[in-house]
């Protein structure tokens, strides 16, 4: 893409100001004293770690919260939004990093939820669908408008939730982690939207932790860290190091693992001829102790499925699981814990945490055979399991007995990798490990995938980050349609090889 964004020139002209803005959860500072502006019709990325305040920011200006303290402008005007319909009729929309939907309703009713076009009394369908027509064409995918919302992958739900909030024709779009589940395709499509909405006069907020997408789209960059304003500057005027030593007061060399330069133990996991109508068919691998195998493709490409299904959570599935060379049949998320599997889920929110519970029984939830005798927890047990846990990860939460709802994306990530972790499994899958988490946060999930190898466990790596794949993987596989079509050792991949694969070209050549 050609973009212009980036040759936008400040005016000067604010249409947002923040000024003192304040806010607490449960005794955990959010934010504290924030105060910048955001320029008329630029791309404005808000940067830092978990639990620095980026979302907090948006949904403040977005009506979801209110301030403790402190206020904020819009052209000029202080604005007390008490709702996010208040922000919708100020011109104010948000794409949220964490899914909400209505998982019950159709695709285009979902796109149409804010504003139903009315027949008289009676809800006009002809429009609806031809309203979601057009959304989804401009953020450029085709699906089902009929189909049950939730029916569809977190990419493709994704992809919806960006499409709704075009459907406002908001002035100020906030995006929160915009493409953390997307792919490279849809991640452009995204960028020229971005692009064709700067050119309409949109502002767009844009929180994401990926320097290259702040690098690409983003005219400015704001720096939080620990709730406070840290530096704006312009974009063209810094670079990604000094961005993540504003970010985490320090500076982040490049990890670079371990566990490739070690010979791999015996195989601990293999499956054969997995097969699920629809979504995966002849899936045949294995595992070794010590080794990462990643698991590359375009989204609807089955990488999840195939992972949900290793855990028990595909009925239909058909094949074999083998476990150290014993066959386990596996038809529950219990009976894969059982035999020593872990899953480290893409979503978060729906699959790997009970977020009305609090961060200590989220830790303990897979544990609770371990800590307990004759049905009663052994408390202490539980306790000490949980502070080692939220020390070892730096979970930022002066209480262990916080509601996980209330910590950041970043920080509950932390908590579903912790709760595996007290498990000892010895097959770990990891499902997107990085999505929605911080530079920091990443380096360390890196260095905890290399170290769990070290230790001999075996590795099943689900990514749509290519350098993350590419940087930890000891072999990748790689799938189209539900297919393996290629196999990649670690001396031969390149980033070229595995995205022809992706896209299905090659398959001959490469595989031969």
């Amino acid at each position: 893409m050609n973009t212009i964004v980036n040759n936008i020139k400040d005016s000067g002209n604010a249409l947002v100001n923040f000024s003192g803005i304040s806010k607490h959860f449960a005794g955990i500072r959010a934010l504290k004293d924030v105060s910048f502006e955001i320029s008329r019709g630029t791309c404005h990325a808000i940067i830092g770690e978990n639990g620095a305040g980026k979302s907090t920011l948006g949904k403040i200006l977005c009506g979801i919260y209110q301030p403790d303290s402190g206020c904020f402008e819009v052209d000029g005007k202080i604005q007390k939004f008490h709702s996010p319909l208040d922000a919708r009729r100020a011109g104010i929309g948000m794409v949220p990093q964490e899914l909400a939907y209505c998982p019950n309703l159709s695709v285009a009713e979902n796109l149409s939820l804010a504003n139903l076009p009315r027949r008289g009394l009676l809800v006009d369908k002809d429009l609806i669908r031809k309203r979601g027509q057009s959304l989804l064409k401009r953020v450029g995918v085709e699906y089902d408008l009929n189909k049950e919302l939730g029916q569809l992958s977190t990419a493709e739900i994704q992809m919806v939730q960006i499409a709704t909030a075009l459907a406002s024709e908001a002035r100020i779009i906030v995006m929160d982690e915009p493409t953390s589940s997307l792919s490279r395709p849809e991640t452009e499509n995204l960028y020229q939207v971005i692009e064709d909405l700067q050119t309409q006069g949109t502002t767009i907020i844009y929180i994401s932790h990926h320097m290259d997408e702040i690098f690409r789209i983003c005219n400015q960059v704001t720096v939080l860290r620990d709730g406070q304003f840290i530096q704006s500057l312009p974009v063209a005027e810094t670079n990604e190091g000094q961005l993540v030593q504003l970010m985490i007061g320090r500076s982040l060399s490049k990890y670079f693992p371990i566990h490739t330069k070690k010979e791999s133990g015996p195989e601990i996991f293999r499956v054969e001829n997995l097969n699920s109508e629809g979504k995966f068919s002849d899936i045949t691998f294995s595992i070794k102790a010590g080794e990462v195998l990643g698991l590359a493709g375009l989204v609807g490409a089955g990488r999840s499925e195939i992972a949900l299904s290793i855990f028990g959570l595909d009925p239909q599935v058909k094949g074999k699981i083998y476990i150290r060379g014993e066959h386990i049949p596996i038809d529950s998320p219990r009976q894969a814990m059982k035999a020593g599997i872990g899953l480290i889920p893409e979503d978060r929110k729906r699959q790997g945490l009970v977020l009305s519970m609090s961060a200590r029984h989220n830790i303990s939830l897979s544990s609770l055979s371990h800590i307990s005798r004759m049905n009663f927890i052994n408390t202490n047990k539980e306790q000490q399991m949980v502070n080692e846990y939220f020390k070892r990860f730096a979970i930022q939460s002066p209480d262990p007995d916080v509601e996980t709802a209330n910590l950041s994306g970043g920080n509950q990530q932390k908590i579903v990798l912790a709760k595996w972790l007290a498990r000892n499994c010895d097959i770990i899958i990891f499902d997107e490990p990085t999505r929605g988490v911080d530079v920091g946060a990443k380096a360390e999930i890196h260095s905890l995938i290399d170290e769990l190898a070290c230790r001999g466990n075996a590795i099943l790596l689900i990514s749509s980050e290519m350098p993350e794949i590419l940087n930890l993987s000891s072999r990748i596989l790689v799938l189209w349609q539900g297919n393996i079509i290629g196999e990649l050792n670690r001396e031969e991949t390149t980033q070229e090889k595995v995205m022809q694969l992706m896209a299905g070209l090659n398959r001959s050549s490469i595989q031969n």
